[in-house]
């Protein structure tokens, strides 16, 4: 097990004898006797300066310990749209150890949030994730107030992310309740992510807790408390953070190599946040788009009992694709349709009841099934139960990346790029004749296995030797008539391979790796492979038509996956070459890593809190 794997805990509150939210885990109210909201005005905002400070500013970004109800964020948000003087983009950052269900959070937002803003807490229901470990971003108007939710346990999550604060709000329950949400390692370690002139403002005043603040870095003076209190803290970073997210860049002009699912990714990511976008593409200039012809591919996570960095990454790539990419039109959009995983043999069934226990996470997330809820499911006789996850999807690959390459600010240039060199503070790219294509401060490589080659004629790779060993993998997949697996399946069966729901020409099957492959083709001994796996997962004797299937003789598709040591991919600047990126290594999981890591990067170029956390990044960073 993970040091830091903790299962997350849903709050319980009720209310006291005055009618006050009380938590009992902690045997203390959420906010004081004299309001919630008054409290927010004069501690949290006026304590900080709120709204006169972020004026001037682009961005201002506040980082707050304790979520609770989210009174405090949806009271700076109001006050961010009702200050004509606002900054374009406000981003907020709170770690909660013990979210709400949303149905609970629903019931207590009607009670205790002013009418005026229930336009505001109707947004934020819509979007309350499932109560996951990590960090979730949701996104309002358009994309210039943003809320980074982390749950889990402080001082596993405050050491771990990427963000650049103006302001610190406070709240947890009172030291003496709640004393780990106030030890000198927690506060070093926000101390840690504050930007220049950084402020901070909590309810709480105690002698002690203002030494705290003291040595983790802050200086710190009492002032006028609220509603009977007669002293809260407020205070200012002595000097920038060390751990501070770098400083937003002017949105500008970026090429993105590659329009796969990683460029295609990346390119939506920044063009949403202002920039213009080249997406140079050898295969469009080949006349061989990356999927083309690639009808149905499925997003399913994956879990890990010890909640690995694979297992996170999963997680968190699932839950940005599907923020991301569900309002994408013209079937682009992806389905979720749910994906029934099936265990490799009946004998795993105790070892996965262990590892969903050891888990705790949500039943609408992820659930096991026996072999007949499994079947009911799919809508097919399947030849053993597994796991469910509710929120698995079905993805049209082909169409997701013509859609994302459509986001306005993008432009496609069909051409093959030969190597990059750099041209003052940005970088020429070039082709096989040495004529320059474009030019950009900011260049991504996000075109798989033709970055190797690119890397080492620019004189890059060699210091990059974990790159250096990526290589490419084929692989091919194979459409079958629905007719034949009696209209095909409700949802995604997966497993040892897997089976797709009719995408209206057939269903997919895959899917094949083959090692030191000359050419990704589709054949017969492909055929016959996909359709094993694919016969593996139902349970036998009941499709006569699909067993009658002859291999070779099916449409499909064949492409190449670029895998890294590790299985991971590579994304980041490279630290030898700034304003280059990679975004490299997606292997089997482009449609996993494709939204999550185009926003890494748009967070990281733009100045804001990272979807990601900082350990995970690092794992994946280029070397």
């Amino acid at each position: 097990m993970s040091v830091s794997y903790s299962p997350l805990t849903p709050a319980v509150a009720g209310f006291d004898a005055d009618g006050r939210l009380y938590s009992p885990v902690y045997s203390d109210v959420y906010h004081s006797p004299a309001g919630a909201l008054g409290q927010i005005e004069h501690v949290f905002l006026r304590g900080n300066g709120l709204p006169e400070r972020w004026r001037g500013h682009d961005v201002f970004t506040v980082c707050e310990t304790g979520f609770g109800l989210g009174l405090n964020f949806l009271a700076l948000w109001k006050a961010w749209l009702d200050d004509p003087q606002r900054p374009a983009s406000l981003h907020m950052v709170s770690v909660e150890a013990h979210p709400f269900e949303r149905d609970d959070l629903a019931a207590l937002l009607e009670r205790l949030a002013p009418e005026s803003w229930a336009g505001q807490t109707r947004q934020l229901l819509a979007q309350w994730p499932l109560l996951l470990p990590g960090l979730h971003r949701l996104e309002f108007e358009g994309g210039a107030v943003t809320l980074t939710l982390g749950f889990g346990d402080a001082q596993v999550l405050a050491p771990r992310l990427s963000v650049r604060a103006d302001a610190f709000f406070l709240d947890g329950f009172a030291p003496e309740r709640n004393p780990a949400m106030w030890t000198v390692p927690l506060l070093r370690d926000l101390a840690k992510l504050a930007a220049p002139g950084a402020t901070l403002a909590t309810w709480a005043c105690s002698g002690a807790l203002r030494q705290a603040l003291q040595d983790a870095g802050f200086e710190v003076r009492r002032a006028p408390g609220y509603g009977g209190k007669w002293h809260m803290t407020v205070g200012t970073a002595r000097e920038a953070g060390s751990a501070a997210a770098p400083p937003r860049a002017r949105a500008g002009h970026a090429v993105v190599v590659g329009a796969g699912l990683a460029g295609a990714g990346i390119a939506q990511a920044l063009a949403m946040r202002g920039w213009r976008v080249t997406v140079v593409d050898a295969g469009r200039a080949a006349g061989a788009p990356a999927h083309a012809g690639h009808l149905a591919a499925a997003l399913t996570p994956v879990v890990a009992r010890d909640d690995n960095a694979r297992a996170r990454l999963s997680r968190a790539g699932s839950q940005r694709a599907l923020a991301r990419w569900q309002g994408l039109s013209d079937g682009a959009a992806p389905r979720v349709c749910g994906t029934v995983q099936v265990e490799r043999d009946a004998g795993k069934s105790a070892a996965l009841a262990v590892t969903l226990e050891t888990l705790a996470f949500p039943a609408e997330w992820v659930r096991q099934v026996d072999r007949d809820e499994a079947s009911a499911l799919a809508g097919l006789p399947l030849a053993r139960g597994g796991v469910f996850f509710a929120q698995g999807m079905l993805v049209r690959p082909n169409r997701l990346i013509d859609a994302l390459l459509r986001t306005a600010g993008v432009t496609a240039l069909p051409a093959k790029v030969a190597r990059v060199e750099q041209a003052g503070q940005g970088w020429r790219v070039l082709d096989e004749h040495d004529a320059e294509l474009v030019q950009a401060d900011t260049v991504v490589l996000a075109n798989a296995a033709g970055a190797h080659g690119l890397l080492a004629a620019s004189g890059l790779l060699d210091a990059l030797p974990r790159v250096a060993q990526m290589h490419a993998l084929a692989g091919e997949v194979t459409l079958v008539p629905a007719k034949a697996l009696a209209g095909g399946p409700r949802c995604i069966v997966g497993g040892e391979g897997y089976l797709l729901p009719d995408v209206g020409e057939g269903c997919v099957v895959g899917s094949t790796y083959v090692h030191g492959a000359t050419v990704a083709s589709i054949g017969a001994e492909g055929q016959r492979v996909t359709l094993d796996k694919a016969a593996g997962l139902l349970m036998s004797g009941h499709f006569p038509a699909f067993d009658a299937l002859e291999p070779g003789s099916l449409p499909g598709w064949a492409g190449w996956r670029a895998v890294l040591p590790g299985r991971l991919p590579a994304v980041g600047e490279l630290p030898q070459a700034k304003g280059l990126w990679l975004a490299i290594g997606y292997a089997s999981r482009g449609l996993s890593w494709s939204a999550l890591m185009g926003d890494l990067i748009g967070a990281r170029l733009c100045g804001e809190p990272a979807p990601l956390e900082t350990d995970l990044s690092k794992l994946i960073s280029p070397r």
